[in-house]
C-alpha cells in the first residue's frame, strides 16, 4: 500500500477536493401518446401499459428485462 512521504496540509487537501463537482445529468425529452417523459441517454427505460403498470425494460427498441 502506498504511504505518503510527508503530511499533506489541510489547505492542499481542501483545494484538491473542491475540484469534484456534481454535474447536471443530460436528459432526453420524448413525447409518447401525448405524454412528455424525460430519460437518461444510454439507459434502459421502463415500458408501461395504459394504467401505468410497469411491464418490462426496453433499450434501443428491444426488450431487455422483466420488471
Amino acid at each position: 500500500m502506498a504511504v505518503p512521504k510527508r503530511k499533506k496540509s489541510r489547505a492542499n487537501t481542501h483545494a484538491r477536493r473542491s475540484q469534484w463537482k456534481a454535474s447536471v445529468p443530460t436528459l432526453v425529452k420524448t413525447i409518447e401518446n401525448g405524454k412528455v417523459t424525460y430519460s437518461l441517454p444510454h439507459r434502459a427505460r421502463v415500458v408501461e401499459d395504459s394504467q401505468g403498470t410497469e411491464l418490462y425494460l426496453e433499450y434501443k427498441g428491444r426488450k431487455v428485462a422483466d420488471v
